[in-house]
């Protein structure tokens, strides 16, 4: 064969087979309930969540915000048990799961509808309340899953509201500060999807310590929308990544408040 002949049969153009890295591919987090309350349906202390592989919604990690938010609802379980919750970017849904393991009357687990990430959290909600079923009936199971982009009609979630009830007595928003262009957007749909008598739960660490002002802003601008911002506490834990020493102490914060209408 010449050499021309051999080139002939060659496809110059095509890359390797390993030119392409594979997508990271979905991977397990383990949650364990450390102060089940006593009127918690389920004594499950262990909480399997499958995350997506990369997210560039940052779905793909279990947050100190979310196992917070988790740890909050266990200790205080009056928030969420025969209550409506609402969550707002849910990723992996582990505080809606922990709503449906204490006995909520109705949650409803949303985030930005991408396929996988939706996919996912119906995923976890089916297997840690649901024994793996995917046939069901969304009026009869207690924490259900819905794709929402914050700004839009609220008739999607509303609709999962039972009979005469129109608002959610928690709203969960954690960690969503950081996305401060939609700021106004989070707090118009607080207002109007919350409770006369509601809270909403706001938890946060700050990744980008030089915007923490930007981050707390929320707060400030919450009033503005005649919520009223009430600090729960502040605590420190291992920071989500590994950065320069110098804000790992910022980093490592946990922020959570409440905000409750203005009477």
């Amino acid at each position: 064969m010449s050499d021309a002949e051999s080139l002939i049969q060659v496809d110059l153009f095509a890359e390797p087979e390993d030119y392409y890295e594979p997508a990271p591919e979905a991977h397990f987090a383990y949650y364990e309930r450390t102060e089940i309350p006593e009127c918690s349906e389920s004594k499950s202390k262990s909480v399997k969540l499958r995350l997506v592989g990369s997210s560039p919604l940052w779905g793909h990690l279990l947050w100190n915000a979310g196992i917070y938010t988790a740890k909050h609802l266990d200790r205080f379980p009056e928030l969420v048990r025969d209550k409506c919750v609402l969550e707002l970017g849910a990723a992996a849904a582990l505080p809606s799961i922990v709503a449906g393991l204490i006995g909520t009357k109705k949650c409803v687990a949303t985030d930005y509808p991408d396929a996988d990430l939706i996919s996912n959290i119906q995923y976890n909600v089916d297997h840690e309340l649901y024994n793996g079923e995917s046939d069901f009936e969304p009026a009869k199971r207690p924490v259900v899953v819905e794709g929402y982009i914050w700004g839009n009609s609220y008739d999607p979630i509303s609709a999962h509201l039972p009979a005469g009830q129109s608002k959610f007595d928690l709203i969960i928003l954690s960690d969503l500060v950081f996305n401060h262009t939609e700021h106004l957007k989070l707090l118009q749909t607080t207002k109007d999807l919350l409770a006369p008598n509601g809270k909403a739960l706001v938890v946060f660490s700050p990744h980008r310590p030089w915007l923490l002002e930007k981050d707390l802003q929320f707060f400030e601008t919450a009033k503005e929308f005649d919520l009223v911002p009430e600090k729960i506490e502040l605590v420190n834990w291992k920071p989500m990544f590994v950065e320069d020493e110098e804000t790992s102490e910022v980093r490592s914060r946990v922020y959570s408040f409440y905000l409750t209408h203005k009477s």
